[in-house]
C-alpha cells in the first residue's frame, strides 16, 4: 500500500529538534536491516502469480492529512502524526528514499523500465496481481489491494457518474505497484513523490532530517531552489522521484491510453503531496499545471479514504470496469 503525509508544515509532522533526531537515530540503527529486507530477489517476477509479497506499511496510508471526516470513521487513526506503531518504519522508508532518489537514480530507473519489457498482460490481470501485494502489517486494510481499486473507483463513480474515464483512473491508479514484484524496494515504489534535481521544499515529509546523505544536495546546481529547471517550466519537464505513480504514467503513455489529460495528471501526481496539498513547487508550475491541480485534488478525495469493511461485490462490478478498459486501454499491454 502507500504511506504519505503531505501538507503545510504547521498542520503536519513536527520533525525538528529532538523528535527528528530521535527518528534519525532509530533510522540509523535499523537502516541496514531494512535495506536488506526491502530488496527482493531479481528472479521474483518469474515466481507463480499468487506469490505474496509483503511491502511493509505504506507511509501515505496511515499518516496523510486533510482527510474528509465524512469519508473515514476514525479520523484520529489517520491524523496522528506524533506516534503510531509504524512511525519508525515510516521514517526509515523516507530516509532511504530521500537518500537514494537522485537525478542519476531516477534516470537509471527510466532506462531500466522505459522499454516496458518486463511482462505482457491486460489491465485486469494487473489488478489481480495487486492481491499479491497484501500488506499484512497494515492495520487499516485487511483485504487484498484489488478491493481498494474497486472501492476507489466506485467512490468516484458515485460522485461523478457521468465521467467514466474518472472511474477508470480510480480503478487503475495503483497498478504501478507491480514494481514490487520485479525487485524494487518499497522506497522506490510507494510514498510521497517530489522533484529531483532541485532543493526539497518544506512540505516534503521529514525534509529537514532525511536528505543529509543525498549527494544531489551537495551539487552546486541541484541544491538550489530551481535546481536544473527554469522558472515555470511546467511539471511535464520536471524529473519526479521514482515510484508507482511515475512508472504507471509512463506506461500509460507508452501503451497509448486514450484517457484525457486530466487522467494522466491524476496518475502521475496523486502522490505529489508537497504540490497538491503542501502548496510548494509553484515556481516550477506552468498555467496548465495550475489548471489541472483541482482535478488532482478532487481525485485525492477518494484515494485511500474510500476504505470500508463493506467490501464491494467484485464479481458484479468487473464487467463494468472491463468495459472501460476495452474503451480506453484494451488488450494485452506492455509493462
Amino acid at each position: 500500500m502507500v504511506t504519505h503525509y503531505q501538507g503545510p508544515r504547521p498542520r503536519g509532522w513536527v520533525v525538528s529538534g529532538h523528535l527528528c533526531n530521535l527518528w534519525a537515530y532509530i533510522g540509523h540503527l535499523i537502516h541496514g536491516a531494512l535495506t536488506d529486507l526491502e530488496a527482493f530477489p531479481p528472479g521474483l517476477c518469474s515466481f507463480p502469480l499468487k506469490m505474496k509479497v509483503l511491502m511493509g506499511p505504506d507511509p501515505s496510508l496511515i499518516y496523510r492529512p486533510d482527510i474528509d471526516p465524512e469519508m473515514v470513521k476514525d479520523k484520529d487513526s489517520f491524523r496522528n502524526y506524533m506516534s503510531g506503531p509504524f512511525l519508525d518504519r515510516v521514517f526509515t522508508t523516507y530516509q532511504l528514499m530521500h537518500t537514494h532518489q537522485t537525478v542519476d537514480f531516477v534516470n537509471r530507473k527510466h532506462t531500466q523500465f522505459g522499454s516496458f519489457s518486463y511482462k505482457k498482460m491486460t489491465v485486469m490481470e494487473a489488478v489481480d496481481m495487486l492481491d499479491d501485494l497484501v500488506d499484512e502489517s497494515d492495520p487499516d486494510v485487511g483485504f487484498p489491494n484489488s478491493f481498494h481499486a474497486f472501492q476507489t473507483a466506485e467512490g468516484i463513480r458515485k460522485v461523478h457518474p457521468d465521467k467514466d474515464w474518472f472511474h477508470l483512473v480510480g480503478f487503475l491508479h495503483d497498478l504501478g505497484k507491480v514494481l514490487a514484484l520485479w525487485g524494487e524496494p518499497q522506497w522506490a515504489v510507494v510514498g510521497d513523490t517530489f522533484p529531483v534535481g532541485c532543493r526539497p521544499q518544506a512540505s516534503v515529509v521529514f525534509y529537514d532530517c532525511t536528505f543529509q546523505d543525498n549527494p544531489d544536495l551537495q551539487h552546486p546546481r541541484y541544491s538550489t531552489e530551481l535546481g536544473m529547471y527554469q522558472p515555470h517550466c511546467g511539471l511535464e519537464n520536471v524529473l519526479m522521484s521514482w515510484g508507482h505513480d511515475e512508472y504507471l504514467y509512463q506506461m500509460m503513455k507508452f501503451n497509448k491510453f486514450t484517457l484525457p489529460p486530466e487522467a494522466f495528471y491524476m496518475v502521475r501526481f496523486h502522490s505529489f503531496y508537497p504540490w497538491h496539498t503542501g502548496g510548494d513547487y509553484r515556481q516550477l508550475c506552468s498555467p496548465r499545471d495550475l489548471d489541472m491541480l483541482p482535478w488532482v485534488q478532487e481525485f485525492n478525495k477518494f484515494d485511500l479514504y474510500t476504505k470500508s469493511p463493506d467490501l464491494p461485490n467484485v464479481h458484479k462490478l468487473r464487467p463494468y470496469y472491463q468495459g472501460l478498459i476495452d474503451k480506453y486501454c484494451p488488450g494485452v499491454l506492455s509493462w
